[in-house]
């Protein structure tokens, strides 16, 4: 804790985490801890640099104020991430219901008989807040396979895209296979149906015959007996394979 007597802040040091082409701003948070009105002002040995708000005031009893500074963004850092800018508090007693609008510069002047307390403050660049990491940390044998597979991502993309490439081959050699398949399949149907009817016709030819033999008395040739029965066979056979098929 500071003191300009009148005021105290919390640090004499404004800390800004410096990122470049970037602004940035740090509080300063005014106390009064007498029963006086108390005017300040706030300077710096680089205005252009730095944005004050308020950069002039009026704290009351007892309570406190905030300031806020904010530094222009910058495009290179300085040496060794050192800063010399300085700032300078001034405060003096005011009179009791003064407001911001009635402070004027006068009554920072000590050549004027005016007590004016100051403090100085330096500004200190701190290291950004590192933002939280998007995995969980855990033990080096949970994180390998995460790492590697981010760092060989290129490798499973590669993966993927010849087991996709393989799976719609086989796809497609399956339609294909199936397609055969199922015309195999009718053409095997219609030749057993094919077969199937060739021998009822045949059977009704042969009932037939049987029947005008009976009715004549005369028997039917032996040679036209085995000439059917050998169709039968060959029919049969015939039938035999489409079925298996």
């Amino acid at each position: 804790m500071s003191s300009g007597e009148l005021l105290h802040i919390h640090s004499q040091e404004l800390q800004f985490p410096f990122e470049l082409r970037k602004q940035i701003s740090c509080s300063l948070q005014l106390s009064n801890q007498t029963d006086n009105y108390v005017a300040f002002k706030v300077k710096t040995t680089n205005p252009k640099k730095y944005c004050v708000r308020p950069n002039t005031g009026v704290v009351l009893p007892r309570s406190t104020c905030d300031v806020i500074v904010t530094m222009q963004a910058q495009k290179e850092a300085p040496p060794d991430m050192q800063c010399k800018d300085k700032f300078l508090l001034q405060s003096v007693v005011a009179s009791p219901g003064v407001t911001t609008k009635d402070v004027t510069p006068e009554m920072f002047n000590k050549e004027s008989g005016h007590e004016v307390h100051e403090c100085k403050l330096s500004v200190v660049y701190v290291a950004p807040p590192r933002p939280p990491s998007p995995v969980q940390e855990g033990s080096e044998e949970d994180s390998s396979p995460r790492a590697s597979v981010s760092e060989n991502g290129h490798s499973i993309a590669t993966e993927f895209t010849a087991q996709a490439s393989k799976a719609f081959s086989e796809q497609v050699e399956y339609q294909d296979t199936s397609f055969e398949a199922r015309s195999l399949i009718s053409k095997v149907t219609e030749e057993r149906n094919s077969a199937i009817e060739q021998n009822k016709r045949l059977r009704q030819e042969l009932e037939v015959l049987r029947r005008e033999a009976d009715r004549s008395g005369r028997g039917i040739p032996f040679m036209y007996v085995v000439l059917v029965g050998l169709i039968g066979i060959i029919l049969g056979f015939l039938l035999k394979r489409t079925l298996t098929w």
